[in-house]
This record gives C-alpha cells, structure tokens and sequence, in this order.
C-alpha cells in the first residue's frame, strides 16, 4: 500500500513540476525571442535567433527548477488535496512526515538530473550559443565585431570574433606593440585551431608599422605560440553562472593567486552547490503550505502564492549576493542563509499541522 501511495505522489508531483517547467522556460524563451529581435544583423537572422535560443534551453531549464518545483509541489500536492486524497492517505495511517518523504523523493531524482545537466550540459551548450551568435553578427575585423572577445597577453591584445567550444577560433585579431606602447604590428586571421601547445592560425593578413611606413604581408598558415589554451578562454567569455562546478572552483583558485576579486565566482560556485538545498528547501515550503495555511485555499490562490514565495526568495538571493561584495561576507552565507531560513519556516508550519 505504501509503495502504491509512494508511486501516485512521485507521479503527481513530477507531472506538476513538468508542466510548470514547460511553462516558465516557454515564457522566458519568448521573452528571448522578442529582446533578441534587436540584435538581428548582418547573417544573424531570426532563423540563427530561434535556434541560439533553442541553444540556451538547458540553461533556461536549470535556472527555472528551483521555482517550478516551489509551483509544481503547491499545484500537485493541492490536486491530491481538492480529491481529497491526502485525507484518505491520512486516514489510512500515512503521516504527515511519511508524505513528505514522498514528495522530496522524486524531487531528489530531479535534483540528480538538474546537477548533471548544470555540470555537463549548460557549459558546452551556451558557449555553443554564445560562439554562434558571436560569429554570426561579427565583422570581419575586431573593429566591424558586434562584440567578440577581448584578451591581453604582455605587450599583445587580442580580439575574437567568435569561440568555439572545440579549440577553434573565429575572426583573431592581434595587435602587438612595443614597450612605448607603440603599435608594431596588426595582424587578422579567419581561423585558429588548437594543436595541443600551440594555435594554428589560417588565411591571414599582416600590417607591420615602421617609423617611415608599413608594410603588409599574408599568410596561409602560421603557427602562433601563447599560454592562452581553450579552458581558460572558457572561463573568460562565459558568465560564472554558465560555468561548471569544476571550472569555477579552478578560476577562484587562479583569481586569488593572481590578487584578483573572485566573489562573483565564488557566489556562482556556492549557488551551484547548495542548489539541491534550495529546491528542497522550496518544496518542503510548499508542502507546509498545502498542510497548512493554503489547506482549503483554491488552485488559482496556492499557485500565486507559489509565485510570490518564489519571487521573494530570489529577491532576497539576489540582494544578498551584491551584499557580500559590498560588505565582504562570506558568499556562502549569502546563498546558504535563504535556504535555511525556508527550512526553518516550513518545519514550523509542518510542526504545527501536528
């Protein structure tokens, strides 16, 4: 009989949480398409725009649980109570607490997938997104680029057009100047691959500057030796939020080494990591809710109640990471406290149903 109730739960609530999913990432996906309608030129086209955003579904998908679960809970949990199927499970000897285990069961394997597609998917695919839409509205030099990659090595400043998850680089642009930071040479290549220790550039111009005059040359291929690999231009062009637990945890340690601020990173890594807290943490809230004050509330009221729960713990996230930066806490304790503090509420109410 357990194990049947345990089954009926998982499913009601997994579909509840789909459903919700499905419509958020909907929302956010069209709310893309209409602020990505300006940055339409040259062959990005809305065809390339469709399918960039298409790219980013998995980061939309990752970013969106922690509140489609809060939702999902509140809506599936509330369909069991509206049946009266929570009463009959009550009445059958099942206790509060067995029905929370659950719900929190399924939701875990949720949390499973939502870390394997945060680590292994999210990166790989919004830097695909982010290569494309980079190669497709840049120019053929660093000054025609809608935007690109700027990097400075020594004496050196680079600028990319577009790069690939691969090793692979679109549009490299390299200016070389001297000690007096006069310019000595410009040079533009279509195209860089990574051989292991070196970059192979090809189909390239260069434009080298003496006191008298300037001389140009080309090139098919040529190989350009630097310390820049693609893990670290990864780091580099990608938001800390799009980066895996692993790369994060990499470039704090290089960013403190080198004396840099790495609390930007670091909030990044603690959300990451404490993410299966605050889902779980949202769901034990909405489990309470549905015990508690929202027991006999309607469907339409449980969800807006979802959604203002859910917009509250993210303003308070959002406010306390830009917090640690001003006043030098911990960004652990920023991403840490919300979660518990929910923990701590739903416990209460969940206490009080008896």
């Amino acid at each position: 009989m357990m194990r049947l109730f345990s089954r009926y739960i998982a499913t009601t609530i997994l579909g509840a949480i789909a459903m919700v999913l499905m419509v958020f990432v909907a929302l956010d996906a069209i709310g893309a398409i209409i602020d990505g309608m300006g940055d339409i030129k040259n062959d990005f086209t809305f065809g390339k725009l469709l399918v960039y955003i298409g790219l980013t579904l998995p980061s939309r998908i990752y970013e969106s649980l922690p509140i489609a679960s809060l939702i999902g809970c509140l809506v599936g949990l509330g369909m069991l109570a509206n049946n009266s199927e929570l009463v009959v499970m009550r009445s059958s000897g099942v206790s509060v607490l067995r029905i929370v285990w659950f719900v929190i069961k399924p939701v875990l394997w949720l949390i499973l997938l939502a870390a394997l597609l945060g680590e292994y998917v999210v990166p790989r695919t919004d830097q695909l997104a982010e290569s494309r839409k980079m190669l497709l509205k840049g120019g053929e030099t660093a000054q025609e680029a809608a935007g690109g990659l700027w990097n400075r090595e020594g004496n050196e400043f680079m600028h990319f057009n577009a790069v690939y998850p691969s090793g692979v680089l679109f549009g490299v642009t390299r200016y070389h100047f001297d000690d007096q930071r006069k310019i000595k040479q410009v040079s533009f290549s279509q195209r860089a691959s990574y051989q292991g220790d070196y970059w192979l550039e090809e189909n390239g111009v260069t434009t080298d500057f003496f006191p008298t005059r300037t001389e140009t040359g080309s090139f098919v291929t040529r190989k350009w030796e630097t310390d820049l690999a693609p893990n670290l231009l990864l780091l580099i062009m990608m938001p800390p939020d799009s980066l895996a637990i692993g790369s994060l945890s990499s470039y704090i340690d290089y960013l403190n080494d080198q004396g840099r601020d790495s609390v930007v990173y670091e909030l990044a890594f603690w959300k990451k990591i404490l993410q299966p807290l605050t889902i779980v943490s949202l769901v034990l809230v909405a489990i309470s809710f549905v015990f508690g004050p929202l027991r006999s509330a309607t469907m339409g009221y449980r969800v807006f109640a979802g959604v203002v729960a859910g917009i509250i713990f993210r303003t308070i996230q959002d406010l306390l990471g830009p917090a640690s930066i001003v006043f030098g806490f911990s960004p652990l304790l920023a991403v840490l406290v919300p979660s518990l503090v929910l923990v701590f509420l739903g416990l209460l109410m969940l206490r009080r149903t008896g």
